[in-house]
């Protein structure tokens, strides 16, 4: 079966790759805490732009929220006098809570995720027991994109790709010549996604990375996190197709499916949940609003016990 999407996303960056007008201008904010990348995606030829996957910090011990990392991006929007049109999520993050809301109060733009959000908010709605207010049908957001779903920022082509693994709703943005694979993929030298959360699956996650691995060689490769490989220096969070397809130490050229899934079922099993999980996913599943004030006026965030 042809696979219209992952034609168009081609098409999208074979042209920009001849055309500087239709390259995104890309300006990228990198989180110590969380090790997240959020980025603000420009139109070059307009003030149009996007900005995908934004954080809001969180303090664990104290239960306490800043807004140091939003502000951040709301300060460039503004001094560089952009126009917010889209607020993009990658997924619903386990590894740090979303400054969707604020950036929309701030600076405007449709918050977008993936349709599939619907199953996150059902598995997790039932973990949190959220109860019967919590809406689970993805009403949270203002748009809820499908495979192969097409967009604008400004002038510049963007469509969406559907790459389920790490979680169910888990979406690619190829925007211009840039590809934003979410937590899909890491640097060459750090590998792939767990998939051990509920809705995740390795085999599916395999699936979706050889998807992203027929994109042009050349094409941008701007990452959602960077934990830094042994024996690398810098941080690090944009890389290309091409040399994730011959490089990556997970999913390379050569490794089958049967192997990856091996290895990342094997590799999940050792490894800890994420420290902001329970704070991060009971807030993004709601698109990074808190859970409603109880009767004394606070919010609370629950922490099930024995769950996962």
């Amino acid at each position: 079966m042809t696979d219209v999407a992952l034609s168009h996303a081609r098409g999208i960056i074979l042209a920009a790759q001849g055309e500087p007008t239709k390259r995104p201008a890309i300006k990228s904010f990198f989180d110590p805490v969380t090790f997240t990348v959020s980025h603000v995606v420009r139109d070059p030829a307009s003030s149009a732009c996007a900005i995908i996957d934004s954080v809001l910090d969180y303090d664990p011990a104290s239960g306490r929220t800043m807004n140091d990392s939003a502000r951040a991006l709301i300060n460039y929007v503004k001094s560089e006098s952009l126009e917010v049109q889209w607020l993009l999520e990658t997924h619903a993050h386990a590894d740090h809570l979303s400054a969707a809301p604020l950036l929309q109060t701030e600076l405007g733009g449709a918050l977008a995720i993936g349709r599939e959000i619907t199953q996150v908010q059902e598995a997790f709605g039932k973990i949190f027991n959220a109860g019967s207010e919590f809406q689970r049908d993805g009403s949270q957001f203002d748009r809820l994109f499908q495979d192969g779903d097409r967009f604008k920022i400004g002038g510049l082509a963007a469509t969406v790709l559907h790459v389920p693994g790490h979680t169910p709703a888990c979406l690619a943005y190829v925007i211009g010549d840039a590809v934003f694979p979410g937590d899909t993929l890491f640097m060459p030298d750090y590998g792939t996604a767990r998939c051990d959360f509920p809705g995740g699956d390795a085999r599916q996650l395999y699936r979706s990375i050889q998807r992203l691995m027929h994109l042009p060689d050349e094409a941008r490769m701007l990452l959602c996190h960077d934990y830094k490989a042994p024996g690398r220096e810098q941080f690090a969070w944009e890389t290309t197709v091409g040399a994730e397809r011959t490089g990556n130490v997970h999913v390379r050229e050569g490794v089958d499916e049967d192997a990856f899934v091996k290895m990342r079922t094997a590799r999940d099993a050792t490894l800890s949940m994420p420290n902001l999980i329970l704070p991060s996913v009971q807030v993004n599943m709601r698109a990074g609003r808190l859970p409603p004030t109880e009767d004394n006026g606070v919010h609370y965030l629950k922490i099930p016990v024995n769950r996962l």
